[in-house]
């Protein structure tokens, strides 16, 4: 076990007993996940040796299972991301606005994650954009980048949109930019009224289809009846939307983006202990102003509240609307920045601690330890294979 705890090191301890005890309730995602964690950089998987030329240095790197919902792996991937997203940034600040779902309606998306997860992001952007393109609020079209959380800080399932929005927009003739008013985007409340308009109209029209299913104790939600029922209840609640203060602009958005775009249910540097059977855990009370606790669970219930949170095979949890859309995001990031007269992408430079890594920072990985030379790959072993044995004893 490495020195600071994992979920690997949960799932390694506890996950076969866990797989026993729920074996006719764990589906193939679940059982593949958990797979996934506990053989991560592990020699199952594979890897290669280093060695150092200078000093006799060796060294074992085991092969990472890529997994999106491995805290792990996260890391790599994140990096590359923004490294790709680095060129796209405007010089204009940017909002953050979430959308949340009603317990009820919440219910409803664990057992059709795929349908629902899909209906909540269409929902959120079209409210955005339909709202910002109305001449009484900003009258333009926007661009936004839309992320998938389905937990709460102590793993509960809590499923939202985190949405990273530039503020302002193209004009709806195509031929200024239009700024949003200084730290104001769109009024949330209106946002939220639209949100769960379409949101609800969107689901009904997936019941009618037949595409939702109802199981457990929502097995009764099947008969139209009972849908309506619901439907009507959640329409009369506040659907929660709310917008974060805005950060200042290209400079922070990579950073605060890293936060979002690639987490998982819980990080590895929130574990405390992993005590015989019980797990404890920092997270951050919001109710209550934030304020950071320490939770212990079972371990079974640790890891029950963790798998809550895969993802459909195939699913994207990041999206991109309006100008940001994939089909034309280079040509009208193009105009946007004609429109503000500002210098082209490869002008534009995040300050050095927010930008990824470069080639030469991430190269620094691949040198020795003890004297900083490069080291070379001297074997490499594929997964199912034996490492090779003249090295196996010598890693430091």
């Amino acid at each position: 076990m490495s020195a600071r705890l994992e979920v690997a090191d949960i799932f390694r301890r506890h996950g076969e007993a866990y797989r026993q005890v729920h074996d006719g309730h764990l589906g193939r995602v679940e059982r593949r996940v958990m797979s996934a964690i506990e053989l991560c950089r592990t020699a199952e998987l594979g890897g290669h040796v280093e060695g150092c030329r200078s000093c006799g240095t060796i060294r074992v790197a085991y092969n990472s299972c890529r997994n999106r919902h491995c805290p792990k792996c996260q890391g790599k991937a994140c990096r590359d991301w923004l490294a790709a997203r680095q060129g796209e940034l405007l010089p204009v600040p940017y909002f953050h606005v979430v959308f949340t779902l009603p317990a009820d309606v919440a219910a409803i998306a664990f057992q059709n994650k795929a349908a629902v997860y899909a209906i909540l992001f269409k929902a959120a952007a079209e409210a955005l954009r339909t709202i910002a393109a109305e001449p009484r609020h900003l009258g333009a079209e926007i661009g936004l980048i839309a992320v998938l959380h389905s937990w709460g800080q102590n793993l509960h399932y809590h499923p939202h949109i985190h949405c990273i929005v530039p503020g302002g927009g193209i004009s709806l003739d195509g031929r200024r930019w239009v700024a949003c008013r200084p730290g104001f985007f769109l009024p949330v409340r209106v946002l939220s009224r639209l949100f769960r308009r379409l949101f609800l109209e969107k689901l009904r029209a997936g019941f009618d289809a037949g595409i939702l299913t109802f199981f457990g104790d929502r097995a009764g939600l099947a008969e139209p009846a009972a849908f309506t029922r619901l439907v009507a209840k959640v329409r009369r609640l506040d659907w929660v939307v709310y917008a974060k203060p805005p950060f200042g602009g290209p400079e922070q958005v990579l950073t605060y983006l890293g936060r979002y775009t690639h987490r998982v249910a819980i990080a590895n540097s929130r574990l405390i202990s992993m005590d015989g059977d019980r797990v404890a855990f920092r997270w951050r009370d919001y109710r209550h102003g934030g304020k950071t606790k320490v939770m212990t669970l079972d371990a079974h219930e640790f890891i029950r509240r963790f798998l809550l949170h895969t993802l459909p095979d195939g699913f994207h949890r990041i999206r991109h609307y309006g100008f940001l859309a994939n089909g034309h995001r280079a040509a009208r990031l193009d105009l946007c920045r004609r429109l503000l007269a500002s210098p082209q992408k490869e002008d534009i430079e995040p300050e050095a601690e927010s930008a990824p890594p470069t080639a030469a920072r991430l190269a620094a990985t691949h040198r020795c330890p003890c004297c900083g030379e490069p080291m070379i790959t001297l074997a490499i072993w594929r997964c199912g294979q034996a490492p090779p044995s003249p090295f196996w004893n010598d890693t430091s």
